[in-house]
């Protein structure tokens, strides 16, 4: 049940992270406006941020609430996972736009395409390894996410993995053995999720999160 309840949370926080993450970089590098640094900033900011206290402001937040994680802490892992991921896909939407020319979006924009269509059909093919390595990274690590599966998963129905390692940890006789496989999986995944992302982004691997 943890594995899929993590898989749940960490696929729809991807999706949010694919959206609000491609926009940002797509505006960083792309638009100029009064407040880009701000916005890479904020982008940034759960780097930066410990994990509980964000995992303890959700639920100072919304108790009380429809989203009160005592309840259903389904929508607040999701928002968790997609905040805490964030600067992943934004570092590799960037990686990906600066890679682009501008060139290509002028041509296709000068034949007649809409800023909509240049996009879909000239730039986000050419940015797709980059995305698909941010897409990879978000994933994964929302998979392993600690800080928030222990304090937003109340009710043994929604434990994702790592608080179910957690509690396995806990438990008399084989818990930790369990546990302990448990984690070798959770390893497996991210070594392989980093060596793909390496492979797609390459060299630029390494300069992921340089501002």
């Amino acid at each position: 049940m943890s594995i899929r309840n993590s898989l749940l949370y960490s696929s729809l926080a991807t999706v949010v992270d694919l959206i609000l993450g491609v926009t940002i970089a797509y505006l960083l590098t792309r638009k100029t406006f009064t407040g880009a640094s701000l916005l890479d900033a904020v982008a940034m900011l759960p780097l930066a941020l410990p994990g509980l206290v964000l995992a303890f402001g959700y639920v100072a937040t919304f108790s009380g609430t429809f989203l009160d994680p005592r309840s259903n802490p389904t929508c607040l892992l999701v928002i968790g996972y997609a905040v805490r991921r964030l600067p992943y896909m934004v570092r590799s939407g960037v990686a990906g736009f600066q890679q682009v020319s501008r060139s290509h979006e002028e041509a296709s924009l000068s034949l007649g395409a809409t800023p909509f269509h240049t996009l879909r059909k000239i730039t986000l093919p050419l940015i797709l390894a980059s995305v698909s390595a941010g897409v990879i990274l978000c994933f994964s690590f929302a998979m392993l996410e600690v800080s928030d599966s222990l304090i937003l998963a109340v009710k043994e129905k929604f434990y994702p993995i790592t608080k179910t390692i957690y509690h396995l940890t806990l438990r008399l006789g084989d818990g930790p053995f369990i546990a302990s496989a448990m984690g070798i999986l959770g390893m497996a995944l991210l070594a392989g999720s980093l060596i793909a992302a390496s492979v797609l982004l390459g060299k630029r691997m390494g300069e992921l999160f340089h501002a």
